[in-house]
């Protein structure tokens, strides 16, 4: 029988750079660089009477790479993030490993105005530019953003305003399930939602192999090519038509179609 090393995850005690946590070609790194660098967060100044008395805030800067970064993974709490930030290597290096309580997210959160949603959906629109947010990214309860939006770099301005429009929307929305998750008196840990993800990934892998042991030959075209099968529905295609390509049914009837 084959040997193997072991490969042991218990905790330990690593030097680690925060910095070089951030790969470049990441979300998580242009978040930092984007926020950093190049968008205009002195309104956030204004929030803050503690110039001369008081104690210091955290950063606004920090506290949105944390929030959106979170978005980014499907964690939308105050507490959720907090965890998160305590016991995550990513988050650790977007906070500077500050140890926040939840409480703080969640006052930051509730005293954004409606200007927040702008700053969002300038940041997802430049990450989305650089091909940085897939479309399951951010598919936070039924929150979706718009299709990849670099795939439309060219347009009319009409074009764009509907774009930031949409990202704005889904940013607003993100936000308020955000708060209506911190007005709750419990949530579900991140235990219990890696647990359903698990389950998730066993029944996607059961259903792929069954669709193999059943489909043992790729499908052949007019051509002898290889055409794509839909695991749904096997008789199906994908058809170019005016309103672009849609799975739909070639040269088959009705009623000779296989379920």
């Amino acid at each position: 029988m084959a040997r193997y090393k072991p490969i042991d995850t218990s905790p330990r005690f690593i030097a680690v750079d925060l910095e070089r946590q951030l790969l470049p070609g990441t979300f998580e790194h242009a978040l930092n660089h984007l926020i950093d660098h190049e968008l205009d967060l002195s309104g956030f100044d204004a929030r803050y009477k503690n110039d001369r008395t008081g104690a210091a805030a955290y950063p606004p800067a920090m506290l949105l790479k944390v929030v959106l970064f979170a978005y980014s993974q499907g964690i939308v709490s105050s507490r959720g993030i907090e965890r998160a930030c305590r016991e995550h290597i990513t988050f650790m290096a977007l906070s500077g490993d500050s140890a926040f309580h939840c409480t703080t997210i969640a006052a930051f959160i509730s005293g954004l105005g409606e200007d927040i949603a702008t700053l969002f959906a300038q940041i997802l629109y430049l990450c989305d530019r650089q091909g940085l947010i897939g479309r399951e990214m951010f598919a936070i309860d039924g929150v979706k953003l718009p299709s990849n939006a670099s795939k439309a770099k060219s347009g009319t301005r009409a074009d764009f305003a509907r774009q930031a429009a949409k990202l704005e929307a889904a940013a607003q929305a993100m936000l308020a399930r955000h708060r209506e998750n911190d007005a709750l008196p419990t949530e579900l840990g991140l235990d219990a939602k890696a647990q359903k993800r698990m389950v998730r990934l066993h029944n996607d892998a059961t259903q792929l192999r069954d669709w193999l042991a059943a489909n043992p030959e790729d499908r052949k075209g007019s051509r002898g090519s290889i055409r794509k099968s839909n695991r749904t529905d096997n008789q199906s295609a994908k058809m170019a038509t005016s309103k672009g390509v849609i799975q739909g049914y070639t040269g088959l009837p009705f009623e000779g179609r296989r379920r």
